[in-house]
């Protein structure tokens, strides 16, 4: 995002960890793709990942599933995205930005932000290798001025806590217990690539295909649930794999090759995404929960469109304020649709009953097929027929128009092998 920035005026990012480091969100959709060849990456995204042609998604009853590949969906512009190990992915970025001229200064913390007239004034705090700060004993380091600030800082956004603008969303508060696996038997040519999710009554299961042989397996829940198990992360995690028979069997003989991992997946948005002199991207803008693998989608586009946005201000300073108007319009249309998606996910059954009923009616298929591959824009085409897709949904819940299904395994813990429908 970065790139076209530096052309236009010095960049520093400011990073308050040291890469590599962990992190969860490991499935790009293929609308960011434009995005990374613009930025020069795709030749290393094709080396170093695993190629991702679409996703399955399955009833714990054993009863239906269904898979899509991204090539069907309308508007489809590729085929493919990538399945990511995130320390890997986030520490080639970060490496192609500062080799792209971009002056990166990693474990630098943002402690304060204030605002001039004509700068922005940033505290920041620099980890020295010996242990001691830059300024001694002082809390401060030293004082940054830039024109320009985007706070990418991730969901304690320095500026939304300074200006208090996260609001939670309470329906949503999730939580993920996940990780990684070796040794799993994947399917020949294009279906070994796909996301598989696994949708139970109370929570859904992610089984994602990396690189070197690994396999990043989750689940998410409610946040209260687990916390009134009284299991610990590791035993919750096992038990909850132990009764799901999709996701024990697609293990098999594999083993797990990490500790298991927790993540508040507690959805939020930022009342405001700009400011005089400051844009919030990424999870600083919002967060709308892991499930269809919109994170990092949503952060891509933010970044991209934030950086372009600074690009024509600078230009342009009398247009900053339309320019600002525009940005927090297209990102907020963004995540209202996978807010939509996300909440008609969690509503019920009737979410998962339709979605395993495929039909050619009005060509709804390729509609919900585009969403899943990040197309977010307000082309007509998807729109009518994403709200065709939403009635049948509340209309579920009153009739039955599909097959009912009890998203409950079966008790013998046996189930015959699935045949996906195509979406």
């Amino acid at each position: 995002m970065m790139l076209r920035l530096s052309a236009a005026a010095p960049v520093i990012v400011l990073e308050r960890d040291k890469f590599p480091r962990f992190h969860i969100g490991e499935s790009l959709l293929p609308f960011s793709m434009e995005t990374f060849t613009r930025l020069g990456i795709r030749e290393k995204l094709r080396a170093g990942f695993v190629e991702k042609f679409g996703g399955e998604i399955a009833e714990a009853g054993g009863e239906k599933a269904a898979k899509f590949y991204f090539k069907d969906g309308f508007g489809s512009r590729t085929d493919r995205s990538y399945q990511v190990t995130r320390s890997k992915f986030d520490k080639m970025l970060l490496d192609h930005a500062a080799e792209s001229g971009t002056e990166v200064r990693e474990e630098t913390a943002v402690e304060s932000v204030d605002f001039d007239q004509d700068c922005v004034r940033l505290r920041v705090n620099t980890h020295d290798p010996g242990g001691v700060s830059h300024a001694g004993d002082r809390k401060f380091a030293h004082e940054l001025r830039a024109k320009y600030l985007i706070d990418a800082s991730g969901r304690n956004s320095v500026i939304g806590s300074k200006f208090k603008l996260k609001k939670s969303y309470q329906h949503l508060q999730k939580l993920s217990l996940f990780a990684h696996y070796q040794g799993l038997e994947r399917e020949e040519g294009i279906d070994g690539t796909l996301t598989r999710m696994v949708r139970t009554l109370q929570s859904w299961f992610w089984v994602i295909p990396l690189e070197n042989d690994r396999t990043s397996i989750g689940i998410v829940l409610e946040a209260a649930d687990f916390k009134s198990s009284g299991l610990s992360a590791e035993e919750f995690f096992e038990r909850a794999i132990a009764e799901q028979p999709l996701v024990r069997n697609r293990i098999g003989a594999g083993r797990r090759v990490s500790q298991v991992y927790t993540a508040a997946d507690f959805s939020y948005r930022s009342e405001r995404l700009t400011g005089d002199r400051w844009l919030l991207a990424g999870d600083a803008a919002g967060f709308i929960d892991p499930v269809f693998s919109s994170g990092v989608f949503l952060a891509v586009l933010a970044g991209e469109q934030a950086a372009d946005v600074l690009h024509e201000v600078l230009d342009h300073p009398k247009r900053a304020r339309r320019l600002f108007r525009h940005y927090e319009r297209l990102v907020n249309r963004a995540m209202d649709v996978y807010l939509r998606f996300v909440e008609s996910w969690y509503g019920g059954k009737e979410f998962i009953e339709v979605f395993l009923t495929p039909t050619d009616l009005f060509q709804i298929p390729p509609a919900v097929n585009a969403v899943l591959g990040g197309n977010v824009g307000n082309r007509f085409a998807i729109r009518w027929r994403m709200e065709l897709f939403y009635l049948i949904v509340r209309l579920q819940k009153r009739w039955t128009l599909c097959p009912r299904l009890s998203l409950v395994p079966k008790t013998n813990g046996q189930t015959a092998p699935l045949k996906p429908a195509s979406i």
